[in-house]
């Protein structure tokens, strides 16, 4: 199999991924991640329950017992794997179309996995998974609930439970902490839209805001196989502006396709992103000392406005490759307490292990509240410089675009000085070279990043 761990786990087109690569796959991260315990779940993908059977049927093949929550975010399987001390894995291909695939592995104490490990469990599949050597299955079981969401059932019990069999228990502790996460406030009348990119969150997400008293409007919350992420969430937030618009609402959010990412709309229909909602947070939780060592951990695509607007505030920047593993690395090094991503990972580490896009929707409607500010004003905290990002396809994966562009790229950075940034990088799951530029005027980061783009694509063609 050509699969190999990117960013954010294994990830490809489903049809990759053989049902006994999988189950090798689980065997291998039974007998590596130090748990003899896993939590899963997986998202509404048309793909998702073959591959996350064939996945139990590994796990179990390697001696761990599996908690089953179904149909569930991905940060619910972090959580619960915090809480129980155990490993996880979640089926899912995040933001990407249906056609894709991938799994994502929590080690103990739902931390995303490092590097080393990652290449651990890689060589482990290979021993396991060949043509002449199959794992040998038996016959295991998992230990399916059903159980009510929390202590407060709902009618959406049954629809949650409807999508197979799932501990209901494991996941109401998720939800539970989730309502719990803003101190017994809540938001009565308040007129929120949300989109649920009829993924993971379709079910449990309007559930939880509506128990907070919000006023919802719901969109995009009814996934077929699909559907998800098809002009819809937080890759395509157009729907969710319009309507936030259209209802009057205070503002709207959107989730990713396995709701770890999370993204916003102010009350006048304009995008606020994750550099945003994080500039925001820091400076919020900063004036109530929360904010350990006035430090927010961010990745190197964070916007240079955001940068700008920490310093004017007196809080420190610490900067991460891309991936929100890396931000997690350096939130643990440092003990601090936020960090995340511009397409929407935001790590509230005192409250999670991972992005969870429901929590930081219940912690931006609480800022929203508290403050009793309108969030198009929060959000001015920063001033965004314009961005331009262009990916060019290699023939590689891995291709090393700025030594391609070296010469070029320096004189770049030279002309653009402090008023601007260049970044090259390679895609951690795609045969694609990244060229961020920043400037002062949109038109001349788009010319630069064009510029150096073709520059790429000419010396490492795709074919």
């Amino acid at each position: 199999m050509s699969l190999r761990f990117g960013t954010d786990g294994v990830r490809g087109r489903a049809e990759e991924f053989d049902d006994e690569f999988v189950s090798a796959l689980g065997q291998a991260a039974a007998e590596l991640l130090g748990s003899d315990r896993f939590v899963v779940a997986r998202d509404p993908r048309e793909s998702g329950s073959r591959l996350q059977r064939a996945l139990v049927r590994g796990l179990t093949l390697g001696g761990a017992a599996v908690t089953d929550l179904g149909m569930a975010p991905t940060p619910a399987v972090a959580w619960n794997a915090a809480a129980t001390g155990a490993a996880g894995a979640m089926v899912s291909a995040s933001h990407n179309a249906f056609h894709d695939n991938g799994i994502k592995f929590f080690g103990v104490g739902g931390r995303k996995l490092a590097d080393d490990v990652e290449s651990g469990v890689e060589r482990r599949v290979s021993e396991l998974w060949s043509a002449d050597r199959r794992p040998v299955h038996r016959d295991v079981a998992t230990n399916p609930g059903p159980a009510n969401i929390s202590n407060g059932a709902s009618a959406a019990d049954a629809s949650i439970a409807a999508n197979g069999p799932a501990d209901l228990a494991a996941l109401g502790r998720w939800v539970d902490a989730v309502e719990a996460s803003v101190e017994g406030r809540r938001f009565d009348g308040l007129r929120l839209v949300v989109d649920c990119a009829n993924g993971a969150a379709s079910i449990v997400g309007p559930e939880v805001l509506r128990r907070l008293g919000v006023d919802l409007v719901v969109l995009h919350a009814t996934p077929d196989g699909r559907n998800i992420n098809e002009r819809c969430g937080s890759t395509y937030p157009d729907d969710l502006r319009a309507a936030v618009v259209a209802e009057r609402a205070a503002f709207g959010i959107c989730f990713d396709g396995d709701a770890d990412r999370l993204l916003a709309v102010d009350e006048t229909g304009e995008l606020v992103d994750g550099d945003q909602l994080l500039a925001m947070h820091a400076v919020d939780l900063r004036d109530r000392g929360r904010l350990a060592h006035e430090t927010v951990v961010v990745t190197v695509m964070t916007n240079l406005g955001f940068r700008l607007a920490m310093t004017d505030h007196g809080i420190n920047v610490v900067d991460t490759k891309v991936g929100d593993r890396y931000v997690l690395e350096a939130l643990d090094r440092g003990r601090f307490s936020l960090g995340g991503e511009q397409s929407g990972h935001l790590i509230f580490h005192d409250l999670a292990t991972t992005g969870d896009g429901l929590l930081a929707g219940v912690q931006l409607l609480d800022l929203v509240v508290r403050s009793g500010t309108a969030l198009s004003k929060l959000a001015s905290v920063m001033t965004r410089l314009p961005q331009e990002l262009v990916n060019v396809r290699v023939a590689t994966r891995g291709t090393d675009g700025v030594a391609l562009i070296r010469d070029e790229l320096l004189v770049a950075e030279r002309d653009l000085g402090a008023s601007g940034r260049v970044l090259v990088r390679s895609s951690g799951t795609e045969p694609l070279v990244r060229v961020m530029v920043e400037a002062p005027t949109a038109t001349e980061a788009h010319d630069v990043a064009h510029r150096l783009a073709a520059l790429v694509a000419e010396r490492a063609p795709a074919g």
